[in-house]
């Protein structure tokens, strides 16, 4: 029996329903496909179909290992799915708060496909059954949260004082899961259907047991309808997106414990003084339009939102349709500088684990900060080597943020041919099988530059402060030829200069990374070896050494110190990090659309924050 199975006694009918269902199997991954891809693996050649809302969604693929914060946000997404519904773990380890996986796999494809496959023949047998468990989300939902008597919206994580009214917070208890608020097991919400961008017609065939889920109940919850949209996928763009469709898409919901969102909540106010409206407002934020804002919900995108990266977990506060506030923070829990403590030769092993996305670069920069400490210079075949390495992950990592990026902005043939080309790069095991792909990437970019429309969509869209900190290809992408690339020997003899474009918006960091990828492929080429060597040197000393590698992302730097062999201290400075200020630069005061828009255009990688 699945551990999602759904509670009822079996029947012919039911029997047909589950091989139906278990012949075109719906996927939500978690963090995203864009972390599948990376590993290498092609979850749509094993056989399941990917979507991007629990609604939809039969299995929950965890792929590799996750933070507390994804499993309490896979956990409330999983809670939404209907039954009948399972748990694929793709090199997971633990999973909890979530059940047992129905089926635990490696990274490998083979593996995938067999997991794939198994998980077939248990949908088959035992979607349906008498004996089937409840799934308890009480784990993610004990925590307390301060919020405003008389300004529901104004929520907070910790005790603080109302930023409109001066008021101080009370306490209540809210749901977990990155405090996005509490659902129900079975609650149908509109919102998350719309906001993922998914079609009517992408989910025919799902809706036959989606429409049991909803006829025979039998968990206690009554199940609810908020609306739902049925956009197609071109519509989910840069300019058809409504902050109404968007609320709730951190697949936690919103919950204010029965106040009334549009006054006081029938909350007793007799022993309050009187208050004026001049006093209430005073000190808030004007909007763009000079008039007092209207404050509204804290409204989450992420950690689980389609267009954004797996684990970011970003927050607005929306006056109307403007961003009044942009907050943005990392994957919770995850480890950070001060677990890479340890031994020295497995120093590359522990950074590279930090960040998934680009664990090449980090284990280029774990070697090179040791080869420093020993004074060891590595020799001309491992210099070349190494760059071979980090510009196929380059290439890779920027394909994969340009399939994230047209999903966002509803261009689904761009979604699919730069996710085709990420898997491609990521599975090419010789710098021949990556040359091969340069006339892919370079089709892909005429495509791109050709597409109509594109420079209005995000042309002007995401434009920093001057003085803004900026590194990698948002930099690069406001005319500054910032590379750490150009202070190495190695990649001077192979004729190097920065790709540099002008602009300092979304449409100049979008043609950067295409021009990147044709730049990285060529490198490889030249470089004629895609395999990282590895460490050039003895780590069994007493010392301390520095380096910097441009990751995809920008530069990162990373500083060790070691005794006896060990590391004992750790500076670690990401792009990422850096970044992460520049959220509200690029967000706030501008229409909710290209919000989104310009802070996807930063591809932050949420494992490079530290929470």
């Amino acid at each position: 029996m699945i551990s999602g199975a759904r509670q009822a006694r079996l029947n012919f009918f039911r029997r047909l329903v589950a091989r139906a269902q278990a012949r075109e199997l719906a996927a939500l991954v978690v963090p995203d496909p864009e972390a599948a891809r990376t590993m290498g693996v092609d979850l749509e050649a094993a056989g399941l179909r990917t979507s991007f809302t629990p609604r939809h969604a039969d299995v929950l693929v965890l792929t590799g290992e996750l933070p507390p914060g994804l499993k309490k946000a896979a956990a409330v997404a999983y809670a939404q799915m209907p039954r009948p519904r399972a748990i694929l773990a793709v090199g997971a380890g633990h999973v909890s708060p979530l059940p047992e996986p129905n089926v635990s796999v490696g990274t490998g494809q083979e593996d995938v496909a067999a997991g794939v496959a198994e998980l077939r023949r248990i949908f088959a047998r035992s979607a349906f059954s008498t004996e089937a468990a409840d799934f308890d989300l009480d784990a993610v939902r004990t925590q307390t949260e301060y919020v405003c008597p008389m300004h529901p919206q104004v929520v907070r994580s910790e005790p603080d004082s109302c930023p409109i009214c001066g008021m101080d917070l009370v306490p209540r208890e809210a749901a977990g899961g990155n405090g996005h608020g509490t659902h129900h097991e079975g609650m149908d919400h509109g919102g998350h259907d719309g906001g993922a961008g998914a079609s009517h017609g992408e989910h025919e065939g799902h809706d036959e047991h989606a429409g049991m889920e909803r006829g025979e109940q039998d968990e206690g919850h009554e199940q609810m309808d908020q609306g739902s949209d049925d956009e197609g996928e071109g519509q989910r763009g840069h300019e058809g997106m409504d902050h109404g469709e968007m609320s709730g898409m951190g697949y936690g919901g919103m919950s204010h414990d029965g106040m009334d969102h549009g006054g006081h909540g029938g909350m007793d106010h007799g022993d309050m003084g009187f208050m004026s409206m001049v006093e209430m407002t005073q000190g808030t934020p004007r909007s763009s339009d000079g008039l007092q804002m209207e404050w509204a919900e804290d409204m989450p995108f992420g950690p689980l939102f389609p267009g954004l990266p797996g684990g970011l977990a970003l927050t607005l506060t929306l006056d109307g349709d403007t961003v009044a506030r942009a907050e943005a923070e990392g994957v919770e829990g995850w480890a950070f500088a001060e677990d890479l403590a340890g031994p020295a030769e497995a120093l590359a092993g522990r950074l590279a684990r930090l960040d998934p996305l680009s664990p090449v670069a980090y284990r280029v920069l774990a070697w090179r900060a040791l080869e420093s400490a020993a004074g060891v210079e590595p020799g001309e075949r491992t210099a070349l080597a190494r760059v071979g390495a980090l510009e196929k992950e380059r290439a890779s990592s920027h394909m994969g943020w340009l399939s994230l990026f047209g999903r966002l902005i509803g261009y689904s043939w761009l979604e699919s041919r730069a996710g085709t080309l990420q898997l491609a790069l990521a599975r090419a095991v010789d710098a021949d099988e990556v040359a091969r792909l340069r006339g892919d990437g370079a089709g892909l970019a005429r495509r791109v530059e050709w597409t109509p429309l594109l420079r209005r969509k995000l042309g002007g869209v995401g434009v920093l402060t001057e003085g803004s900190e900026r590194s990698g290809p948002v930099a690069r992408g406001a005319g500054v030829p910032k590379d750490a690339r150009t202070d190495e020997e190695v990649y001077r003899s192979l004729g190097f200069e920065p790709v540099v474009r002008d602009g300092d918006d979304a449409l100049s960091r979008l043609r950067v990374r295409l021009a990147e990828v044709e730049q990285s492929l060529d490198l490889v080429g030249k470089a004629g070896e895609t395999a990282v060597p590895e460490l050039a040197a003895d780590p069994k000393l007493s010392s301390a050494g520095s380096a910097t590698v441009e990751t995809p992302r920008g530069a990162a730097a990373l500083r060790v110190t070691l005794e006896g062999g060990a590391v004992e201290g750790v500076e670690l400075d990401t792009p990422s990090a850096r970044h992460l200020a520049l959220v509200r630069g690029v967000a706030e005061q501008q229409e909710l659309a290209d919000a989104l828009v310009a802070v996807a255009s930063l591809d932050l990688s949420p494992w490079g924050v530290d929470r």
